[in-house]
């Protein structure tokens, strides 16, 4: 039984309470979940719950019909999403832990930590202590092992998971380790699960070779009983009469523990099939089947590890393994987490130069002159320090690294629509949001070099956007056009020619691109409606606190706008059910626009721009009433709208 706790309760209601359930033979954990505040029950106590919703400071009583109450999705309907660092595991990303079986040696945890997370791996698995059935076999190199660990995972950015393998041992590696894991031999080790939950670090927990799925997650309770709030099950395969493999791995189980627990569920295909060979299609199928992540063994050269070589993948395997994930993410939800890097000094390409938290860099995408520098500097003055990057998605990159606080990129054009690059790569990166947005005037010119006219042209750079913007003008020419990443680039092409006759190439930018590079404007004003409008938006971390800048235009203003992406059931009326929810609690669609998911042929998210009431609450009760209407829903972002 679960005694949810009122906000704010006095200290005498308190005691009231646990007086209560005490006098009426109930042992109790008393332990904050969530916002919750919450008195867990056991025993073989009886009491009346109506009389125990009635006393002073209790907000409600749950019954659970399982016997473990804190992993129940009875007690917790919504998923939990565990945090170790910067990594989240859980809800709509998957993360994937990598690493070898054991630490051999510093030179080893440095090399392999550098392969999997130029691969995509956003945590360093390894042993430092390895429980083994020979007592003849590596053991592990203890401490010094996590030491060198630690390191590896701090050169890397990445937080570091290692077993732990008694209670003595737990308070030890407390300060060296993100996350302890309980093995498959330790699931049912009480007393360390117990002095484990008590230190309040995330937990890896391992489902025993021969335990049931109700064992693992009474297994589970007794860590968060005990303490810790942050616990990940993670399925590594039973032992059944198949010996043709090392163990069974239950897929079935996935599923089955995600609709009783609100815990994350993530699986370890290397010890499950003990394959190299078949590890990845394990892996492959856990995710098909709705794990939230893997935790895969790579060594650098497996047939020299000295431990587990046999199931461990290659390089060059894992890499493929996290470009198969990345396909396959779209088609069951999800994205790939991708975690900031650390920063590397100096030598490091401009991208990843000013990391950190002191970071005061705004990144666009573009060179000098390009229209997202005039509306970064329209948005944060003139004075702001920019990050120029290659592409729309490394603004996203940067700003979730650190290297750059904020970023600016277009959304939308009055003339040709939406930028759906940059719309999908909001799916992409869950830990980006929308921070504010501005409107810019888009007045395109011709541009070229010296000498060059417009009789001269044979060719015309420019970005898709850019060339559709001007698509009547440029049907009344025969050039040849070539797209590039943005107008201002296009421009700045023209001086790197070697060898071309230069007044035969045009760019197509404004006029400040024209200024940055020296160049001439043949003609301005050649899109095909003056009222040519580009909507910017302005993107930083979610959470970023202190270090997120707000654009001096905007000010302490409350946000007026709010932008939402969702897909709905494919039944009749389900998108009608979700307009109703906002039109009956008065919020005005300012956009509705559908796109196709990736890897679901036919089926299609819808991208939603509404204006915020001003009325404290009613949002908010909208966003959870929409959320029992679609299958994803996402907030992008509130912010102040543009006018």
């Amino acid at each position: 039984m679960l005694v949810v706790l009122s906000k704010g309760i006095s200290l005498r209601d308190k005691e009231l309470v646990r007086v209560y359930l005490q006098d009426r033979g109930f042992s109790m954990r008393e332990q904050q979940f969530g916002e919750d505040a919450i008195i867990g029950a056991t025993g073989k106590g009886t009491a009346d719950i109506r009389e125990l919703s009635l006393l002073p400071g209790v907000e409600r009583v749950a019954a659970t019909s399982k016997p473990y109450e804190l992993a129940s999705r009875e007690t917790k309907p919504e998923d939990t999403i565990v945090t170790v660092g910067p990594v989240k595991i859980g809800g709509s990303r998957i993360s994937i832990i990598a690493g070898p079986c054991a630490v051999e040696s510093r030179e080893q945890i440095l090399e392999t930590a550098a392969l999997v997370r130029e691969s995509g791996a956003v945590m360093l698995r390894g042993g430092a202590y390895k429980p083994r059935t020979s007592p003849y076999a590596f053991q592990g190199l203890g401490m010094q092992g996590l030491e060198y660990m630690k390191a590896a995972g701090e050169a890397n950015g990445m937080p570091i998971v290692t077993e732990v393998v008694s209670p003595e041992l737990a308070v030890q590696m407390r300060d060296l380790t993100d996350m302890f894991q309980i093995g498959a031999r330790n699931m049912q080790n009480f007393e360390l699960l117990k002095k484990v939950g008590s230190l309040g670090k995330p937990v890896l927990l391992k489902r025993g070779s021969s335990a049931t799925i109700e064992e693992w997650l009474l297994s589970a309770e007794y860590l968060l009983a005990s303490g810790t709030r942050d616990v990940v099950l993670c399925e590594r395969g039973i032992r059944t009469f198949e010996t043709y493999t090392r163990n069974t791995l239950d897929i079935s189980a996935i599923p089955v523990v995600k609709d009783l627990s609100h815990l994350p569920v993530i699986v370890d295909p290397s010890h499950a099939v003990g394959i190299r060979a078949k590890v990845s299609p394990a892996g492959l199928a856990a995710i098909a089947a709705g794990a939230d992540g893997l935790t895969v063994e790579v060594h650098p050269r497996p047939d020299e590890a000295l431990s587990d070589g046999p199931q461990s993948l290659y390089p060059e395997q894992f890499e493929r393994l996290m470009r198969d994930i990345e396909a396959l993410a779209p088609v069951v939800g999800k994205e790939l987490l991708r975690t900031p890097r650390p920063y590397q000094g100096p030598g490091v390409p401009e991208r990843a130069v000013a990391r950190g938290a002191g970071s005061e860099r705004i990144a666009f995408s573009g060179e000098s002159g390009a229209f997202a520098e005039q509306a970064l500097m329209r948005a944060f003055g003139e004075e702001a320090p920019q990050l120029h990057v290659a592409s729309f998605a490394a603004v996203f990159d940067a700003v979730l690294d650190g290297s750059a606080a904020a970023g600016v990129v277009p959304v939308e054009n009055s003339l040709t629509g939406s930028i759906h690059e940059n719309y999908d790569l909001f799916l992409r990166y869950p830990d980006i949001a929308i921070v504010g947005e501005l409107k810019l005037r888009i007045v395109h010119c011709l541009i070229a070099c010296e000498g060059a006219s417009i009789d001269s042209i044979r060719m015309v750079r420019s970005h898709n956007q850019g060339f559709e913007q001007c698509r009547e003008f440029l049907d009344q020419h025969l050039w040849r056009h070539e797209p590039y990443n943005n107008t201002a680039t296009a421009v700045a092409s023209i001086l790197r020619e070697d060898g071309t006759d230069l007044t035969t190439i045009a760019a197509i930018a404004g006029e400040a691109a024209a200024r940055a590079h020296g160049l001439k404007v043949l003609k301005t004003g050649i899109e095909t409606n003056p009222s040519n409008y580009t909507r910017f938006v302005i993107i930083s971390r979610r959470n970023g606190g202190d270090r997120a800048p707000v654009p001096p235009s905007l000010g302490s203003q409350p946000p007026t706008k709010a932008s939402l992406v969702f897909s709905v059931p494919d039944t009749p009326g389900s998108l009608f059910a979700c307009l109703q929810i906002l039109s009956e609690k008065g919020i005005n669609l300012s956009k509705l626009e559908s796109r196709p998911i990736q890897g679901q042929p036919w089926r299609y998210l819808f991208y939603v721009d509404v204006s915020l009431p001003q009325t404290e609450g009613i949002f908010e009760a909208v966003m959870e009433a929409l959320k029992t209407k679609t299958e994803d829903f996402r907030f992008l972002g509130a912010y102040r709208a543009s006018l």
